[in-house]
């Protein structure tokens, strides 16, 4: 045991060493303990393990303990991943949130044979040259890894083909149960090396089915979409009961709720008008009045332990799945014109530059003047569309923003605005257009008012000293600025790290880069040098916002979140039943941790989704010369973006032609040996659309005129009829706007 003299804290390579040589998990206490260390040192502890997770040499482990980046815990629970031909098993973590790919660890079983695919262990890992290797201590339960893929008949056999864009192995079919060629299925692995097969589990249907793309995403993550009988018959039962008489009355304001035009659960309304305290001039009163959803959701009940679950709702070109049942979400929570509403109400004081003055919190009845779509309400405004709101609501709103723009303007937050890809459908769920989504000075005043209801969330919750489920976005990680600043020198634009990093550093990059080329790479880079946001009731501020207390408050129907900072908020305001319990406040961090990875899980399903549609959407194009533009070069070839549509695909360094083509790491690039030919990230050219795999999502491109004749869309499977995905019928835009700051 290492012992510590009393000369302050350890080093960050005494604390490196001794992870490295603990026999049991090393966390905050047993770190403490081995160097002896005071209370007042514990404190400073915590802070400099947080500086050594910040600069890429320790992670945490489930269980709150630490080991080496890169690295695994010295105990841990592994899955088996595969059984080699040669009988060797593989294992692989079976919760791994690092950024980079999970390790593969070589198995020493006992006995040779015991353990199949998708069996859990628990393992003593030990980390062997440039490899690891796991000593199992248990079998946690018999579990079978599941694929989901296309079925492919081959004469009298079936082979799936699994729908990853990474990994596209075939497993022959031991059982194909109802399916047939062509069919999404979900499978079953058995057997082991050299015999490894796979059996149906669950037929999924025409993968190329308008609504498969979005399936496809919820069976590969395990999405909950169904609810349970008794989570339906308790929302039906709570939707019944009567607002209640001790409201604040605010019927009597012209609230309207601006969403987007195919919206189906609106969380937020909001109002302003001018300020008639005089010691305010030119300021404003304004109330952002949210979905009242604790008031319907309890905690500890069946709805509430399913919300948990889900985390939040999940939005598809296609569909929504809901984190609240449809009564609740599309019906009795959401904000809509035409009866009244439960409110959870915040009422601002803005003064004319912008700065909250003051907030209360309140629960209100309220009465919808309008639900708008954000191009309806911006075409009003602009004087392109006629409504009886304009002058009464809509410009005292507009006005108001125009202060909070000019606080925004001041504070100097990440100013990144990149396209969103927006999937547009007909009335048959046929897919019509795919293009970027218009962004209109009405979706920026919603943001700003949001930003301030949470902003005052956060702070009044503060004040009562009450529990906080913040949304935390750290700064960025020396080593990410240290990719970054290598990525701009290939542009020649210069990036000094040893100044003080804000947000504004990173809008001066582009301000420098101006209308450049590239200036499309140059904020995805940004955008990669930033760290993921999250959960957690330790404020860390909110970096991208540059704001220093944040919490999202202004979504409870979509997110779980929103619902613990209402409940908090319930109980430190004394606002009736419904408030965060003992337990919950206790459990906050680990809440946090939860829904963090389930707002990761969405984000993937709902990305993979999009790539899929505009697959879907470009295999009528292929053998097609596509402009494009160059996103990522590797040693094995180049990534390409089409332009003005999306999708990723490959251009594989082989199908360049004959010459060797050198890989410059530094300047990203890819040159050839003999001719000098340059392929450089950021460039435009012009590519020939080889392959286009709707179920996967992926993209493979070829030089025009290149290798291969020009074929007609393909398809997996075999046994159908290929079809194509038709452009007609009435456009129908299925996508929710997205407020996830």
């Amino acid at each position: 045991m290492i012992k510590k003299t009393r000369t302050g804290l350890p080093t960050q390579a005494q604390i490196l060493d001794f992870i490295e040589r603990s026999d049991v998990p090393a966390g905050k206490r047993e770190i403490a303990k081995a160097f002896g260390l005071t209370a007042q040192e514990k404190i400073a502890l915590k802070a400099l393990l947080k500086d050594m997770a910040d600069e890429g040499l320790i992670d945490g482990a489930p269980g709150r303990a630490f080991h080496k980046m890169g690295g695994l815990p010295k105990v841990t629970v592994l899955r088996i991943a595969d059984v080699d031909d040669g009988g060797t098993v593989w294992a692989v973590p079976d919760r791994w949130e690092a950024e980079t790919p999970p390790p593969r660890l070589r198995v020493r079983e006992r006995k040779r044979g015991a353990l199949g695919i998708g069996e859990r262990i628990l393992a003593r890992t030990e980390e062997a040259g440039k490899g690891w290797i796991a000593h199992p201590m248990k079998v946690l339960a018999k579990a079978s890894e599941q694929v989901l893929g296309v079925l492919r008949r081959d004469g009298d056999r079936f082979w799936l083909t699994g729908v990853e864009k990474k990994d596209r192995r075939e497993f022959p079919v031991s059982d194909v149960a109802d399916a047939e060629a062509g069919d999404l299925v979900m499978a079953e692995m058995t057997g082991r090396p050299p015999r490894i097969a796979v059996r149906v589990v669950q037929r999924l249907g025409d993968p190329f089915a308008p609504r498969s793309f979005s399936l496809i995403a919820i069976h590969k993550l395990g999405i909950p979409d169904v609810f349970s009988g008794e989570t339906l018959d308790e929302a039906t039962r709570v939707s019944a009961q009567p607002l209640g008489d001790d409201r604040e009355d605010l019927t009597h304001l012209p609230i309207v709720a601006i969403d987007p035009i195919d919206a189906r659960d609106h969380d937020d309304a909001v109002w302003a008008a001018p300020d008639d305290d005089p010691g305010n001039a030119g300021g404003w009163q304004a109330v952002v009045a949210i979905a009242d959803v604790s008031f319907y959701v309890r905690p500890g009940s069946s709805i509430d332990r399913e919300a948990r679950r889900r985390g939040n709702s999940v939005y598809f070109p296609d569909r929504v799945v809901p984190m609240l049942p449809e009564i609740l979400s599309a019906e009795v929570c959401s904000l809509k014109e035409g009866g009244d509403r439960a409110a959870l109400a915040c009422h601002l004081r803005i003064d004319r530059n912008g700065k909250l003055l003051h907030w209360r919190f309140t629960r209100a009845r309220v009465r919808i003047a309008a639900n708008l779509a954000y191009e309806h309400a911006q075409a009003a405004i602009d004087g392109d569309l006629a409504h009886p709101l304009t002058d009464t609501v809509l410009a005292p709103l507009w006005a108001c923003w125009r202060a909070l723009a000019k606080a925004r303007d001041a504070r100097e937050p990440l100013d990144l605005d990149l396209p969103e890809r927006r999937v547009v459908l007909d009335e048959m769920g046929r897919i019509m257009s795919v293009a970027p989504r218009e962004r209109l000075d009405a979706h920026r005043l919603i943001e700003d008012y949001m930003i301030a209801a949470n902003v005052a969330a956060a702070k009044a919750l503060e004040a009562k000293k009450a529990p906080v489920m913040y949304r935390v976005h750290e700064p960025p990680s020396r080593e990410k600025l240290v990719a970054l600043k290598d990525y701009l020198e290939t542009f020649d634009v210069a990036f000094a790290l040893g100044q003080v990093i804000r947000p504004a550093t990173f809008n001066h990059v582009l301000a420098r880069v101006g209308d450049a080329d590239f200036r499309p790479q140059v904020m995805e880079q940004v955008l990669r040098t930033q760290t993921q946001a999250y959960y957690a009731p330790a404020n860390q501020g909110h970096f991208g916002l540059s704001l220093g207390s944040y919490a999202h408050f202004t979504s409870p129907i979509r997110r779980y979140a929103d619902l613990v900072v209402h409940r908090s908020l319930v109980g430190a305001y004394a606002l009736g039943p419904g408030g965060l319990t003992a337990a919950d406040a206790e459990a906050m961090e680990q809440i946090g941790t939860t829904i963090s990875g389930l707002e990761r899980r969405a984000m993937e399903a709902e990305r993979d989704t999009i790539d899929r549609y505009v697959a879907a959407f470009l295999s009528e194009r292929v053998g097609e010369t596509v402009a494009a533009r160059i996103t990522g070069v590797q040693n094995y070839g180049f990534f390409a973006t089409v332009e003005g549509i999306g999708g990723d695909g490959l251009m594989p360094v082989r199908d360049l032609g004959g010459e060797y083509f050198r890989f410059d790491e530094a300047a990203r690039k890819l040159i050839g040996e003999q001719s000098g030919e340059e392929y450089a990230l950021g460039q435009r050219i012009d590519l020939r659309l080889a392959e286009a795999n709707p179920v996967s999502g992926a993209l493979r491109f070829e030089l025009p005129g290149g290798k291969g004749a020009a074929p007609g869309p393909r398809h997996l499977g075999s046994g159908r009829k290929d079809r194509v995905i038709k452009h007609r019928g009435r456009p129908q835009n299925i996508r929710h706007q997205g407020k996830r700051r």
